[in-house]
């Protein structure tokens, strides 16, 4: 039986090449203080995969950036179910780039939040493009 809420290697988003296209052609979200950068597209092997950044412009220590890091990434584990039935039924492959953009650390809450905001978004956004 599969975990309910896991984030296993093969959902990372890790792939140079893939990061750069993401950015490159992707489309962005934005719920203060995180920025989704995602692209959908049909493919053969269906699913999401997902990355993590904090500006080391803006958190100078490697400690903080961390912390952030682990925040974004337990805020997306928890509540990307809904987001990865829509992509299962639309029959696409995705890839999304968590980005945090304010100046401070904020709380648990308030980084879950507007990740909630912005997966609710990104589902949104597939029904647009995909209707089936």
């Amino acid at each position: 039986m599969p975990k309910r809420f896991g984030f296993p290697k093969a959902e990372r988003l890790k792939s140079r090449k893939q990061i750069e296209t993401l950015f490159a052609k992707g489309k962005s979200v934005s719920v203060f203080p995180v920025r989704a950068v995602y692209q959908f597209s049909a493919a053969e092997e269906v699913g999401l995969k997902a990355g993590v950044s904090a500006s080391k412009r803006n958190f100078k220590k490697a400690v903080d950036r961390n912390r952030i890091k682990r925040l974004l990434r337990e805020a997306y584990r928890l509540q990307k179910e809904e987001l990865l039935l829509k992509v299962k039924e639309a029959g696409v492959s995705g890839a999304i780039f968590f980005l945090y953009s304010d100046k401070v650390i904020a709380d648990f809450d308030t980084i879950k939040t507007a990740v909630g905001k912005c997966l609710q978004r990104l589902s949104k956004n597939i029904e647009r493009e995909n209707p089936s």
